[in-house]
């Protein structure tokens, strides 16, 4: 699996294995990590500073910012009515079908085997739950899981919880 000259790596890219992976036509922001088996395709970005875990593939149209976190196994879509042939039994070309933007804003955080459907934004600093399949845009900060994904929480809301222990049924704050 190659990574083609057309792609852009700017500044300090890791690629964990280099032999594995599958990249043509992107660009890649300094300081992201990138997997093994991973495929990006032609026109997708990634910014600075993300971690695109193993088996994920990022297709056309599909814009991640700054700071995300990819799991293993992430699936994205761009084509909403996906079809090899046409009407008349001829194959398909990128002129017979619409490419569907999707964008993940800053420091969003998506669990392994997602599946993100075309045409969506994700908010900035949401989580989107392993396994979870989302369908439609998700609003800044949202917790989402579930199949349709559906908002379970806010990640503010839940992480000023976890610095909270409870001990003898007095909270306390944990430190560090």
């Amino acid at each position: 699996m190659p990574i083609s000259d057309s792609v852009k790596l700017k500044g300090k890219v890791n690629i964990f294995h280099p032999t594995l992976v599958n990249l043509y036509g992107c660009e890649v922001g300094d300081g992201s990590r990138i997997g093994a088996f991973v495929e990006i395709q032609k026109g997708a970005f990634i910014g600075e500073r993300c971690k695109i875990s193993s088996h994920t593939f990022i297709c056309e149209g599909v814009t991640i910012e700054d700071e995300c976190f990819i799991g293993h196994g992430v699936m994205f879509t761009n084509d909403r009515f996906p079809r090899a042939t046409n009407p008349d039994g001829s194959s398909q070309t990128e002129a017979d079908w619409t490419l569907e933007l999707t964008t993940v804003k800053r420091q969003v955080s998506i669990g392994s085997g997602a599946t993100i459907i075309c045409g969506i934004t994700i908010g900035q600093g949401a989580l989107i739950a392993a396994g979870a399949v989302v369908t439609r845009d998700v609003p800044e900060f949202a917790v989402v899981a579930g199949c349709p994904a559906k908002i379970v929480g806010d990640v503010r809301t839940m992480a000023a919880a976890r610095k909270a222990q409870t001990v003898n049924g007095v909270a306390e704050e944990v430190v560090g």
